[in-house]
């Protein structure tokens, strides 16, 4: 419910993500990026989407689209994220251009280089957060839990553990990255995607005034997934034979992980088309865990979430229900 009292009339399939000075929307047809210049314009682009009535039939087969959805989101989310952030360097490219210092010939070799350069460390940067993340919330927390004396024996114990610890180091991770500005403005423009989406679901106009009234915690976030993730990653690794060392399991936790986002993901859409006991309960963390990912945004962050969003909303208002 939104702050102002009124209800969604549907639920959406359009989902988004914030990205620097920026948000990302994908739709049943379209998908768009809007962004903030440091001149002050907006700056959009958008390409074709392929998640509606015939999207390929691994977006629509129970736990196989869970895990194609995933790693898309992360692909994709990662380079919108790099894009955005190249979009606030253009004041700087332009006034090395306006200098005249190098040739029409010398400036598309100087390009393709920094292109070049550019990939390279978008490639290093993805491979080194997947580490990253595997070291964190998967090896970490078996390490951790490991050191306990005799605590392979008790299996669904140790899942437990495993599992709080893990919930622990992803709550300490968003907090503490949150502390940065860059991170601040990103948790703002999370909230102006949600509530742009909110509006959206209430069929309301989507002006500054409608949207600011919404609430900005949505169920279909990507927290809300991400907590789940980790619930039913501990539900999977209780059936895990016991006397296992940390690092066994930690292999075994990444082997089951396209099996568990694949529930996951399931689970997400069932909460987001039922409101009961059940679902309202294992909804809960991931709504809470919003109180720190999302912040009120700003007027001129939901102008960027309304100019990502239009383009991504359908002709055929049946395409776009979940």
């Amino acid at each position: 419910m939104a702050k102002n009292g009124s209800q969604e009339k549907f639920k959406s399939k359009i989902g988004g993500q914030a990205l620097v000075e920026g948000i990302m929307m994908l739709g049943p047809n379209k998908g768009a990026m809007a962004c903030r210049l440091p001149d002050g314009t907006i700056d959009l682009e958008t390409w074709d989407e392929n998640n509606g009535k015939n999207a390929p039939w691994y977006k629509k087969v129970p736990l196989v689209r869970g895990c194609f959805s995933f790693v898309s989101s992360l692909i994709k989310g990662y380079k919108y994220t790099m894009k955005s952030a190249e979009k606030q360097m253009v004041d700087e490219e332009d006034d090395k251009k306006s200098d005249g210092a190098e040739s029409s010939a010398e400036a598309p070799k100087k390009e393709e280089k920094s292109g070049g350069i550019t990939d390279v460390i978008m490639t290093l940067g993805g491979i080194f957060g997947v580490v990253l993340a595997v070291v964190l919330f998967v090896a970490l927390p078996k390490f951790l839990v490991g050191l306990i004396p005799d605590i392979e024996q008790h299996h669904i114990v140790q899942s437990v553990l495993e599992g709080i610890v893990k919930i622990l180091i992803f709550i300490a991770y968003m907090v503490i990255i949150g502390l940065m500005k860059d991170i601040k403005r990103q948790y703002m423009y999370h909230g102006a995607e949600h509530k742009t989406i909110a509006c959206h679901e209430a069929e309301l106009p989507l002006t500054v005034e409608n949207i600011r009234k919404q609430s900005r915690f949505h169920k279909r976030c990507g927290t809300s997934f991400i907590f789940i993730v980790l619930l039913v990653g501990i539900f999977v690794m209780c059936f895990v034979p016991k006397g296992l060392l940390w690092w066994q399991r930690t292999l075994i936790s990444f082997g089951a992980l396209p099996f568990v986002v694949g529930i996951s993901y399931e689970f997400i859409r069932f909460a987001g088309t039922h409101d009961n006991i059940i679902t309202r309960i294992l909804s809960a963390p991931g709504l809470a865990m919003q109180r720190i990912t999302t912040r009120e945004p700003d007027d001129d962050m939901i102008e960027i979430a309304v100019a990502a969003m239009t383009p991504c909303i359908p002709e055929d208002k049946s395409e776009d229900k979940w």
